[in-house]
């Protein structure tokens, strides 16, 4: 969880303490949020939690991608997965004659 007391910082201080903020950000895996002038403007973060958060994120689209199909099912919207399949292998078939 992120501590505003060590993860908010100044620009001019992560510049002055790079890499003091930087073996910060690796041990504790959170971001620091930098400020210009007092406003919150950059989020720094290591690329192994970076990466992390993107997978994050893909997991989360696809969770509701197939929660969004679900729904449409029930609400008897799309069509039979064979009428799906058919028109994929056709385009399959089309795409291999070229």
């Amino acid at each position: 969880m992120m501590d505003i007391t060590k993860d908010i910082q100044p620009l001019t201080n992560f510049k002055r303490n790079t890499t003091e903020l930087l073996r910060q950000m690796k041990e504790t895996g959170e971001p620091i949020v930098l400020t210009i002038n007092g406003r919150a403007e950059l989020v720094v973060q290591d690329a192994g939690s970076y990466q992390k958060l993107l997978e994050l994120v893909d997991r989360l689209e696809a969770i509701a991608g197939v929660r969004k199909g679900l729904e449409e099912s029930k609400r008897g919207e799309g069509r039979p997965i064979e009428d799906a399949v058919r028109e994929i292998r056709e385009d399959v078939e089309t795409r291999s004659a070229e």
